[in-house]
């Protein structure tokens, strides 16, 4: 059976249109764009009044336990001034949560991203060990529940498995990072074949990947092990960097080098690699990425929140290079609230209005909206992020009557959902042809915040 989704407006070439369809395929494959009424005579009509609907968006870049951090290190009290003392915190987090509580924190972790009009989630995942810091008769038990939880909510989900090697350079052991740590590269990598060759059967929508947690975590020869073995098997590889200056300075101190000068001598500069933050850079790194065609994986929420410092989108962007979204620590879950804030901190920096605009030839809301989501494809080697025949059907839609974008008209639609619209306007979300929040509720929400709120009781006192 084949179903016509039939919006009011439909993005098409980064233009809303009226009278257009999108018609799917039983395996959930889009079959049919174009006008209403010339796709297959037999598909089943779905029409939606009232409704725009566009490609789902993807988040690149998400730690979906640390959903459960939510409101407990916004005063320095509780968690110190910055990013460093930040990290205790999160430490103590990771350490109460039992597998169980792993899977429901990444229930709603997912399910939030799905109400947000998220349909793909690159979950950067280094939560491997028990809080003594042995493996699991499982090894790959935690990785398991959270690609679970993923095809539980029903969203995409593409598991980059984290390396986690050592505190720093020349630095002592951090009891914190005790479930993290995979000191061996080869056992690391068995692991990984291992869940890259069952992950398909915890989920549908699953795919893998390989996430070097950061340099100061993962020495050079190991990093240059992950690299080669990551492009042998032609996979995603993540990895964070360049996020706050301390870490700069150390790989300056152990190699001679800054991160991409390292990254580069290491062989990472290439297509497959997505730099997380990236937010302190020369102009010779920059070079570098451009050279390497890298993808920048921006998380302007995060970012802000932990007092990061602000991407120079523009230099980017003006050098060639690609940026897709995440939202990383889930203090907010917005990815509209990512793209209009990767914009406006350039206006703050500049004094400038619009600072994007143009820039590769697109106006500054189509711009913005394709690193929500065709770049976001790109980094994670999918075929999503776009409403074309052949693609997953992977798409929401918005309700036009949203008080926060009521009145836009279709020229100026797409501008009002980047720079104004609330998530209360995410009306359905379809992932892989399965409507998985339907008038604004997803089927199993009760449910998942109601194990997430037990979990919130128990960790109010365990933190």
């Amino acid at each position: 059976m084949r179903t016509s989704y039939q919006p009011e407006l439909m993005l098409v070439d980064g233009i809303f249109q009226s009278g257009y369809a999108l018609e799917v395929d039983a395996a959930g494959t889009i079959v049919f764009t174009g006008q209403a009424g010339l796709g297959s005579p037999g598909a089943a009509i779905r029409r939606m009044p009232g409704c725009a609907l566009l490609p789902g968006m993807i988040d690149v870049h998400s730690h979906s336990f640390q959903r459960a951090l939510r409101g407990k290190a916004e005063s320095r009290r509780s968690s110190g001034p910055d990013f460093w003392s930040w990290r205790n915190i999160m430490y103590r987090c990771a350490l109460a949560l039992t597998p169980g509580e792993i899977y429901d924190v990444a229930c709603m972790a997912f399910l939030e991203m799905t109400l947000a009009g998220i349909t793909t989630v690159g979950e950067f995942h280094y939560l491997h060990r028990t809080p003594s810091g042995a493996p699991y008769d499982d090894s790959n038990l935690l990785a398991h529940q959270v690609v679970r939880a993923a095809g539980s909510v029903g969203i995409r989900i593409v598991l980059l498995q984290c390396a986690y090697a050592r505190a720093g350079f020349q630095l002592p052991a951090d009891p914190g990072q005790i479930r993290f740590l995979e000191p061996d590269v080869d056992g690391f990598l068995d692991k990984s074949e291992d869940l890259m060759r069952e992950i398909g059967s915890l989920s549908a929508l699953a795919s893998f990947g390989i996430a070097p947690h950061s340099l100061r975590a993962v020495p050079r020869e190991y990093l240059r092990t992950l690299a080669s073995w990551t492009h042998k098997h032609m996979l995603p590889l993540h990895m964070h960097v360049a996020e706050q200056p301390a870490e700069i300075e150390a790989c300056k101190a152990e190699y001679g080098l800054s991160p991409f000068e390292l990254l580069d001598e290491c062989g990472l500069l290439t297509e497959d690699l997505t730099a997380i933050h990236a937010i302190h850079l020369q102009p010779r790194e920059v070079e570098l990425m451009a050279r390497g065609r890298i993808t920048v994986g921006a998380c302007p929420t995060t970012e802000r929140n932990l007092g990061d410092g602000i991407l120079r989108a523009d230099a980017l962007i003006d050098a060639g290079i690609s940026i897709a979204f995440g939202t990383d620590s889930h203090t907010q879950t917005d990815a509209f609230e990512n793209a209009r804030e990767l914009e406006s901190n350039l206006r703050l920096l500049n004094l400038q209005r619009a600072v994007l605009d143009g820039r590769h030839g697109e106006s500054l809301p189509n711009l913005l909206f394709d690193f929500a989501t065709k770049a976001g494809a790109r980094s994670l080697h999918l075929q999503t992020g776009s409403l074309h025949v052949g693609a997953p059907a992977d798409f929401f839609t918005v309700d036009l009557n949203d008080s926060s974008i009521a009145g836009s008209l279709p020229e100026e639609l797409l501008t009002n959902l980047v720079f104004s619209m609330a998530r209360t306007a995410i009306h359905d979300v379809v992932v892989n042809g399965r409507m998985i929040v339907d008038h604004r509720r997803h089927a199993l929400q009760h449910g998942i915040v109601e194990a997430f709120c037990e979990v919130q009781r128990r960790l109010g006192s365990a933190l």
